[in-house]
């Protein structure tokens, strides 16, 4: 089930601490059900935003956590992203390692051919799969009571050579029922004849051994290749999604980062958090956000084209103070 996430930047009037302890009240008295979290980022270079005023910047585990874990203990990777660089370049380097990720599934020879072998194997089960079904429809006499029945009654009669009490039922499902016979060889012609005249199916079986246990070796074979080849693109793509997940959260930071600097100026001022309201809740909670807002410049952002904007960031949302919408699936 999805579950939505708002993360939202406030302007702070006196400080943080105060208002984040508002904000807590205000949530703990109004919409107690809504989850709060605050949405921890470090100082970014601001030169890059002075210089282009007025632009706009599943089981699955991400490091080890669940998914929202990751999203609502969020901490800025100083590793991977210095926050020292200039935004330009923060930026470029998630693209660049989201980038990396695609190609490595397009490109890497070891990917492809995984896939490529993986396609055939399911290729092959799926042809095994609709050959014996194939085969069982083919192979049977049509699945009622009373179809049955008719069957047992008169297969013994319909030539001369047919072997007494030789028909075994084999299989049967909800429509159909497969039962084997046995006659001479010279009557098998006229059988059939005599079979396709009363609305039977009839088809030749020679059952071989070695064929057959080379054809269950050969399916469990299969079976086994897929299983293999499946985990192992599966954990590929788990550790890819924690990479391209890791990667796409700093890059939601840094446009909150760069939208809160737009949005209220410098300095930098103002509270980052995470929240989760229901359905029901969500117009109370929109209400404290903006009594908690208190900056009357900010309505000007609230115009009636500006609607909203879905990106790699998320959904931005046309309000008084910096919002993203983000559905985790």
């Amino acid at each position: 089930m999805a579950t939505r996430y708002w993360i939202v930047s406030l302007p702070v009037q006196s400080s943080a601490t105060t208002l984040w302890s508002r904000l807590q009240e205000s949530i703990s008295k109004n919409s107690f059900d809504t989850p709060l979290y605050r949405f921890n980022i470090p100082n970014l270079r601001i030169e890059d935003l002075e210089k282009a005023s007025g632009i706009l910047a599943s089981s699955l585990k991400v490091d080890g956590v669940p998914v929202d874990s990751y999203l609502t203990k969020f901490v800025w990777d100083e590793v991977k992203y210095p926050t020292m660089s200039p935004l330009k370049e923060i930026v470029d380097g998630i693209h660049a390692q989201v980038a990396k990720i695609d190609d490595d599934l397009k490109v890497q020879d070891v990917t492809v051919v995984r896939i490529a072998e993986y396609n055939n194997v399911r290729s092959q089960l799926n042809a095994i799969n609709r050959k014996q079904t194939g085969s069982q429809r083919t192979l049977s006499v049509q699945n009622t009571w009373l179809r049955s029945l008719q069957w047992l009654s008169c297969y013994e009669t319909l030539t001369t050579y047919v072997v007494p009490r030789s028909s075994k039922n084999r299989h049967e499902d909800n429509e159909y029922a497969l039962y084997t016979v046995t006659l001479f060889n010279r009557d098998a012609d006229h059988f059939r004849i005599k079979a396709r005249e009363r609305g039977f199916q009839i088809r030749d079986f020679e059952y071989n051994s070695e064929n057959q246990e080379s054809r269950k070796q050969k399916l469990e074979k299969l079976m086994q290749d897929q299983e293999s080849l499946k985990s192992s693109l599966l954990q590929w793509c788990y550790t890819s999604y924690g990479e391209v997940f890791t990667s796409w959260m700093h890059f939601c930071a840094v446009r909150l980062f760069a939208e809160s600097i737009l949005r209220y100026g410098l300095p930098p001022s103002f509270l980052l958090v995470v929240l989760s309201p229901s359905v029901k809740s969500e117009k109370k909670v929109r209400t404290i956000l903006e009594g908690l807002c208190g900056n009357s410049n900010s309505t000007f952002w609230k115009t009636e084209d500006e609607g909203s904007m879905a990106s790699l960031g998320g959904k931005a949302d046309a309000h008084p103070y910096v919002s993203f919408t983000i559905n985790l699936i």
